[in-house]
């Protein structure tokens, strides 16, 4: 059940399609700060100049002339966790990034408006003050097992951010999961994809996102196989629990979709047993499928689907415990 070892594998937890939001920021003069979070990699379009210069996919502030101090985002996570590792991306920015950043994070109970948030001196720091570099990729692993609700990006003193990428493994508050039936597999109840067997054109974790796929894009995708075998995903549940109905979504994926499914749970123990036989799917469908109760929990799922192929979203519902 270990979780995979390059943290960039792992769901961004602030990313837009989860929820994530840029809830404040002491400036954006030149960029908007809601930019951080889009998914996909940053565009760049040169000599597309607008009334305050040229126009960047990113969140960036104006020059600092004799003022002190630095320039912060605050970011509310989409899905609380715990946070493995930060990418500050300054694609794009190259004689405006800033020269260093740090990311503090707060756990914070129900929903104060920003500006309380903003104000509050507890920050906890998990980066401070590292060094990155202009228009590339900069991870960073942040060593913390603390469930974490909200991130702070700052910057030494200001510049440019195209995206944040805050990757890490849902906790949801335990409390809310025991108040109606449970989709064990949502990342946001804290499930995750522990492997699989390929992500050429997509992650597997977008199966596990909340809300229908909007396209195409929004879900996992593997290449075509010229083989024998089949393609496969292994999900760690949101905790033991007794599964009851399973939806398998090929929404958007018409020519690709995959010609049959079938899952597997296993329990704590190891044994395995079997949730849903090979069936049949069918292109640009919601499937339900009722799944025959076991007498034991399953911890985790495999997923087959036969040939190869994309799927949308992956549902399965039941309660905890049993």
């Amino acid at each position: 059940m270990s979780e995979p070892s390059d943290f960039t594998l792992l769901p961004d937890l602030a990313v837009r399609p989860l929820g994530g939001a840029v809830i404040w920021a002491n400036d954006e003069f030149f960029a908007e700060k809601e930019n951080l979070i889009n998914p996909g990699p940053a565009d760049y379009r040169p000599s597309t100049f607008g009334h305050k210069g040229q126009v960047y996919d990113g969140w960036e502030t104006r020059r600092h002339r004799g003022k002190p101090g630095d320039d912060s985002a605050i970011i509310r996570l989409g899905v609380p966790g715990v946070i493995r590792g930060v990418v500050v991306d300054t694609a794009w920015f190259k004689g405006n990034y800033p020269p260093a950043i740090s990311v503090s994070a707060l756990a914070i109970e129900g929903y104060p408006p920003a500006e309380t948030i903003a104000a509050r001196t507890d920050w906890v720091p998990l980066l401070e003050h590292v060094a990155v570099d202009g228009d590339r990729r900069n991870p960073f692993a942040v060593d913390s097992e603390n469930r974490w609700t909200h991130v702070k990006l700052t910057m030494h003193p200001d510049g440019g951010i195209a995206r944040l990428r805050v990757h890490g493994v849902g906790r949801p508050d335990r409390a809310l999961l025991g108040l109606g039936p449970v989709d064990l597999a949502a990342l946001e109840n804290g499930a995750l994809v522990l492997d699989c067997s390929n992500r050429f054109y997509s992650a597997p974790n977008q199966m596990l996102y909340p809300g229908l796929a909007r396209e195409m894009g929004d879900g996992w995708e593997t290449a075509r196989r010229r083989d024998d075998g089949n393609d496969w995903v292994r999900i760690r549940l949101a905790g033991p629990g007794l599964i009851r109905l399973a939806e398998i979504d090929t929404s958007y994926f018409l020519g690709n979709s995959p010609g049959a499914a079938a899952l597997t749970g296993t329990t704590a123990d190891g044994t395995e047993v079997e949730l849903l036989p090979r069936t049949e799917l069918q292109p640009d469908t919601r499937h339900r499928f009722p799944i025959t109760p076991i007498a034991a929990s399953v911890v985790e799922v495999h997923l087959d689907v036969f040939p190869d192929g994309g799927l949308a979203r992956l549902r399965l519902y039941g309660e905890l415990g049993g």
